[in-house]
């Protein structure tokens, strides 16, 4: 029964770190910053760029940005699995 409290224990302290992790994606002057939670905390736009541009500059860095919030994700649940990257 302790395993068990010992387990998610961890797993809460996996959530936790995983909250805390942080990427920032920048592509011709639009910057994106997104949390582990995969919740977008900044959008920064360059106004001198045209719209059409922008609108695929963002797309472009939102999907970096998942998949580098993923690949950290998945390094800190391999790391708590004692499997190391």
């Amino acid at each position: 029964m302790f395993e068990k409290f010992k387990q998610l224990k961890q797993l809460k302290e996996l959530q936790d770190s995983v909250s805390k992790e942080k990427v920032e994606v920048e592509r011709n002057g639009v910057k994106i910053i997104m949390n582990g939670k995969l919740e977008v905390e900044e959008i920064k736009i360059d106004p001198a760029i045209d719209r059409d541009k922008q609108e695929k500059i963002i797309k472009e860095c939102l999907n970096e940005a998942i998949k580098k919030i993923q690949f950290a994700i998945s390094k800190k649940m391999a790391g708590m699995a004692g499997l190391g990257f």
